[in-house]
C-alpha cells in the first residue's frame, strides 16, 4: 500500500493565491479518494473472511455501519462498490474477479470519486444480457479511461455509443403495460364547517367530470317571474357537485344508501325538531340545525335515537323509509321533474318534499309529497313560496305577497307539453 499524505497547509490560509488554493483542493480530493479505494480493499477482505467469524456481525455492512457511525443504507453502499471494484474469495478460496477492475486501478490512483464510479458501475448493468466476457471488459475499460476526465454528461454519452456497438439492433419492442391511472382526492373538515375538497385526476378522469359538471352547471334559465341566475361559475360548478352526489347516493345499487339520499339520526326530541330549534346528526359526520334536518328528513331514511341527560344513547329506534320506491316512481310520472314553476330539472335531479313535514304529522302518501329540485327545495323550506296540493291532486306554488300581490297559484307546466 503506497503511503500517500494531505497536503501542508499553510499557517494563514488566508495568505494563499488562488493557484495554491487550487492545487490543495485538488491534493485533497486525490488524498480522500485513494484513502477510499483503499477503505474498499480492508471491507472486500473482512467480506472474503467472514464478518460473523471476524466480528459476530451478520453482514459486513452491519459491522461497518456501527464502526463508522452510518445508516444501514450508507454503510451497504460503501460496501457494495468496495465488491464490485476488488477481487473476492469463494467457499473454496478460488479468487472471483471485480466487476470493474480498470475503475479500480483509476480509484486507487484517486482519480475517480464514487460519484462516477457508480455511473459506471450502472451503465454494466445496463449492457445486453448477451454481450460477450470480452466486450464487456472492453466496455468496461472505455469507461474507465474515460472518467478521469469526464464528468456524468459524457459518460452518458459514452453509453450510448457503447450500446449502438453492442447492440445495433435494439432491444425487442414490448408492448408496453398500461399505467395506471392516478387519481387523487382529500376531503377535510375545516374548523368553520366548511369541507374541503382538492384533487388530482388523470385526463380521461378530469375530460369526464368536467363535462358531467359543466351539463349540471348551467345557468337556471329565467322563470315566468323573470328570476335570473345571480351565481358566480365557481358556485354553479359546486352546485353541480352536490346534484352528481345526489344522483349517486339516490342510485339503488349504491352500497350503504339503498337509493336513500339521506339518513339522519335525530338526537333531539321531537317537539324540539318541530319548532326548529336543536341539532341533529348527520351520518355521524357532524351536526347540523333541526332547521337544515327537517329539509334532509324529507326524501331520507330516519333513525331516531333517544338521548340520556348526560348524551349516553338509549334506544335505537328502527329505520323508517320515508318515501318507497314505488311512490318515487309514481312521483316521478305524476311530476315529470322539479314542479316548482319555470324548472326544467328532471326527476333524476330532484327530491321528494313532504308539503306538510312528517315531524308535523304529514303523512308519507303522494297527496303529500312533490317533487323539487335542491335550490327549490331549499326556497320552499326557507323561503316565503308556499306548495299545496290542489283539488285534481296535483302540486301547485303560491309565491309571496312581494312577488305577487294576489297570491295566485302557479303550476310548472314545462314537463307535461
Amino acid at each position: 500500500m503506497s503511503e500517500t499524505f494531505l497536503p501542508e497547509l499553510p499557517q494563514e490560509l488566508w495568505r494563499a493565491g488562488k493557484l495554491e488554493l487550487a492545487h490543495g483542493v485538488q491534493q485533497s480530493l486525490q488524498v480522500i479518494r485513494m484513502a477510499t479505494a483503499c477503505l474498499g480493499r480492508f471491507l472486500t477482505e473482512i467480506e472474503s473472511r467472514g464478518v460473523k467469524d471476524l466480528y459476530g456481525h451478520g453482514s459486513t455492512a452491519s459491522w461497518f455501519a456501527e464502526m463508522a457511525g452510518l445508516s444501514r443504507g450508507e454503510a451497504g453502499a460503501v460496501v457494495k462498490r468496495a465488491l464490485a471494484l476488488n477481487p473476492t474469495r469463494a467457499l473454496d478460496g478460488t479468487e472471483v474477479p471485480p466487476v470493474a477492475p480498470c475503475t479500480a486501478a483509476v480509484a486507487a490512483q484517486g482519480l475517480v470519486g464514487d460519484e462516477r464510479i457508480d455511473q459506471i458501475l450502472e451503465i454494466l448493468k445496463r449492457l445486453p444480457a448477451d454481450t460477450s466476457a470480452g466486450d464487456r471488459a472492453s466496455a468496461e475499460k472505455i469507461l474507465a479511461e474515460l472518467a478521469p476526465n469526464a464528468g456524468p454528461r459524457q459518460l452518458s454519452k459514452a453509453e450510448t455509443k457503447l450500446m449502438g456497438w453492442l447492440n445495433p439492433d435494439g432491444n425487442e419492442p414490448k408492448d408496453p403495460e398500461p399505467k395506471e391511472p392516478r387519481r387523487e382526492i382529500t376531503l377535510e373538515r375545516r374548523k368553520d364547517g366548511f369541507w374541503k375538497l382538492t384533487g388530482l385526476l388523470d385526463d380521461e378522469t378530469g375530460a369526464r367530470t368536467a363535462a358531467a359538471l359543466e351539463a349540471h352547471a348551467q345557468p337556471r334559465p329565467v322563470g315566468e317571474f323573470g328570476q335570473a341566475d345571480l351565481r358566480m361559475k365557481c358556485e354553479r360548478m359546486g352546485d353541480a357537485w352536490a346534484e352528481l352526489l345526489d344522483m349517486a347516493i339516490a342510485c339503488p345499487d349504491q352500497p350503504g344508501t339503498s337509493g336513500y339520499r339521506t339518513l339522519v339520526h335525530v338526537t333531539i326530541g321531537l317537539e324540539e325538531l318541530k319548532s326548529g330549534l336543536g341539532t341533529a346528526c348527520l351520518d355521524f359526520v357532524g351536526t347540523m340545525t333541526a332547521r337544515e334536518a327537517r329539509l334532509a328528513a324529507c326524501d331520507c331514511l330516519m333513525l331516531p335515537v333517544v338521548m340520556s341527560g348526560s348524551g349516553e344513547p338509549l334506544d335505537m329506534g328502527r329505520l323508517r323509509r320515508f318515501v318507497t320506491p314505488g311512490q318515487r316512481r309514481a312521483l316521478n310520472i305524476r311530476d315529470g321533474g322539479c314542479a316548482f314553476p319555470g324548472c326544467h330539472r328532471k326527476p333524476k335531479n330532484c327530491h321528494a318534499h313532504h308539503i306538510e313535514h312528517w315531524a308535523d304529522g304529514g303523512p308519507t302518501d303522494l297527496r303529500n309529497l312533490v317533487l323539487l329540485c335542491g335550490f327549490h327545495h331549499r326556497l320552499i323550506h326557507h323561503g316565503d313560496w308556499e306548495v299545496r296540493m290542489a283539488a285534481d291532486g296535483l302540486p301547485e306554488f303560491i309565491p309571496p305577497q312581494y312577488r305577487d300581490p294576489l297570491r295566485k297559484p302557479r303550476r310548472n307546466t314545462l314537463h307535461h307539453v
